[in-house]
């Protein structure tokens, strides 16, 4: 978890906004830890893709951070 201070709504890639979710296990993993907590979620996926989000895509829009962030909480 970083400081809430220091966290930016912007765009991220898949990988780094899953990294500073989990920072202690391999980038690969943390992507896919990310998607599963999406996918655990109909809510949330039914956010992402109104916002335009696809599974597959490698880069959120800062509208999507936004919307993880309600979901999920800030990393």
């Amino acid at each position: 978890m970083i400081p809430e201070q220091t966290f930016q709504i912007r765009s991220y890639s898949w990988q780094e906004l899953g990294l500073l979710y989990s920072p202690d296990i391999s980038p690969e993993a943390a992507s896919k830890r990310l998607r599963r907590w999406v996918d655990f979620s109909p809510v949330l996926t039914r956010s992402l893709r109104e916002a335009g989000w696809r599974k597959g895509n490698r880069i959120l829009t800062s509208q999507q951070v936004r919307i993880l962030i309600r979901h999920l909480g800030k990393p």
